[in-house]
């Protein structure tokens, strides 16, 4: 077995990065979550469930995005 491409391997994962990033805001957004009040913090659980939520919405709006780059 061959071992993986280090400059691929490096590659890729500077692309799913780059693809994070710009799925980010729309995965936020479709997430729906209200913005903190400036004098309150969430506890341990609430942020669990908001990343739930927002993890959830990123799967998403990656297929969204998929979905239109092939009907294009």
């Amino acid at each position: 077995m061959s071992e993986p491409n280090p400059a691929a391997a490096a590659a890729d994962q500077q692309r799913r990065y780059k693809e994070f990033l710009d799925l980010l805001p729309l995965a936020i957004t479709l997430a729906g979550l209200p913005h903190s009040e400036g004098t309150r913090y969430y506890t341990e659980e609430q942020i669990e469930l908001r990343a739930n939520n927002v993890k959830h919405a990123f799967k998403f709006a990656r297929q969204l995005a998929r979905d239109y780059i092939q009907r294009q």
